[in-house]
């Protein structure tokens, strides 16, 4: 082996240091700030601030997806093939990261003649998302690119999921209170469920909270972009693809691995399922707080509990899957997550829905299983990307992401438009104060339906 092969071979081992690790979080901050906020409020603000059908937003995400079906290898081919002097994967990072901002920022945008226009709420949510595939798919494959060192690899996930989780404070905590403090309408002091803090706090689901929407995310952007600057600063690309290997990539490469990479499968089968269930939660979870247990000032505070797992206990991660192996590990967490679901059956009964404290032991759970669980899938992705290289002999890092990213959205999107359609169905008026008997009843089967 020549020097200069054994200096490529000892830097792909490297040992990844803190301030690296926080840098490559920092692109899962940003990214979470974004999807987020889509994924927890965009559902609830397209039907009542911007007062779109619940049907047509259902569909607006279902046909998004489709075409993601299409666009999303194109861009991990696209990806792999190309390559520059600041790195393969990076450059995409700052490219697209601002550009998505921007998009992000304009689905909110309190713009004259654009309530309820049903052209611009899908053109807006179609560019955004676009966008967001030619930033999260290269950041994905960036993670396979850092180190092949196993320890480091479990580090950087340790570290990703708490930025991640950071991310998620600022989206379920403190958005929707930011949001119902900077609204008009019938703002007064109320209890936030937060150790007895009272603020005042108005309805942010009415039209003329729309102003309330774009201000705060317009604050989040400008983080969202600081963060992916971070990200693009602050780590290094040590194991990439020859340029011979790159130039043999082709969009052909995703089927081969679909039917040549078994792991691959599993691990996306089960993001499937994951985030199905996750943003199906996410996409109720609103409703069910402003218009049945009628509580939506507990929104901060139950995201608050939600944040708390993601934030302080993966630093034990790799302690815990020591002791309990990898299976346990996932098993035990997986155990924890269905517990939490019960309980959050439970308050979603008529008569507990003053119960805070089940609202925040459900929580708990829920999330410290889940966030636990689907961090763990995380950091066997790279090992995915390892197994396809070593049986195909290409490293199609940004195909395989394009691929978990395909598995993602499809679980975003039946989480997201399934209950739309069913909120039809059950007559859910997107303009009115108060739902119809029949609508309530519908909001509890889906909030039942997804606590178990």
């Amino acid at each position: 082996m020549s020097e200069h092969n054994l200096n490529i071979h000892n830097d792909e081992y490297h040992k990844i240091g803190l301030l690296e690790r926080i840098g490559y979080g920092m692109g899962d901050f940003a990214n979470n700030l974004t999807f987020g906020t889509v994924g927890g409020f965009l559902a609830l603000y397209m039907t009542t601030v911007n007062a779109i059908g619940t049907a047509t937003a259902g569909f607006i995400f279902l046909f998004v997806r489709i075409i993601n079906v299409v666009w999303d290898p194109i861009v991990g081919t696209f990806v792999d093939r190309s390559s520059s002097k600041s790195g393969k994967y990076r450059p995409w990072i700052l490219r697209a990261g601002i550009p998505l901002m921007i998009f992000a920022l304009l689905m909110f945008a309190p713009l004259p003649g654009v309530r309820g226009n049903v052209p611009f709420a899908f053109i807006t949510y179609f560019l955004m998302d676009l966008v967001y595939s030619v930033v999260n798919i290269p950041y994905g494959s960036l993670n396979a690119s850092l180190t092949r060192d196993p320890e480091s690899v479990d580090k950087i996930t340790t570290t990703r999921m708490m930025l991640a989780n950071v991310a998620n404070l600022m989206v379920y905590t403190l958005f929707p209170m930011f949001v119902q403090m900077a609204s008009p309408k019938d703002n007064h002091l109320q209890d936030t469920g937060i150790f007895g803090l009272k603020l005042n706090m108005g309805n942010y689901t009415d039209p003329s909270a729309q102003h309330a929407w774009f201000s705060v995310y317009l604050i989040y952007a400008i983080i969202g972009a600081i963060a992916f600057f971070i990200c693009y600063k602050f780590t290094k690309e040590r194991v990439v693809a020859s340029a011979e290997q790159s130039s043999k990539v082709s969009t052909l490469d995703l089927f081969k691995e679909l039917k040549n990479n078994q792991p691959l499968i599993i691990l996306g089968i089960f993001f499937m399922l994951a985030f199905t269930f996750m943003f199906f939660m996410n996409t109720v979870n609103g409703f069910f707080n402003q218009f049945v247990v009628q509580h939506s000032p507990w929104m901060g505070a139950i995201g608050l509990v939600s944040s708390i797992p993601g934030i302080v206990f993966p630093i034990f991660w790799p302690k815990l899957k020591k002791i309990f192996g990898k299976k346990g590990f996932f098993h035990v967490f997986l155990l924890m997550f269905i517990v939490g679901e019960l309980l959050t059956w439970v308050w979603s009964m008529n008569g507990m829905h003053d119960a805070l404290w089940l609202a925040y032991l459900s929580t708990f759970l829920k999330q410290w299983g889940l966030s636990s669980a689907t961090g763990f899938m995380w950091a066997l992705v790279p090992e995915v990307v390892s197994y396809g290289e070593l049986h195909s002999g290409k490293r199609n890092a940004a195909i395989i992401n394009a691929i978990m990213g395909l598995f993602f959205k499809i679980g975003f999107t039946i989480g997201g438009a399934v209950p739309l359609w069913f909120l039809a169905a059950y007559g859910f008026n997107e303009t009115a104060t108060t739902q119809t008997s029949n609508a309530i009843s519908g909001i509890n089967r889906l909030y039942n339906f997804c606590s178990g």
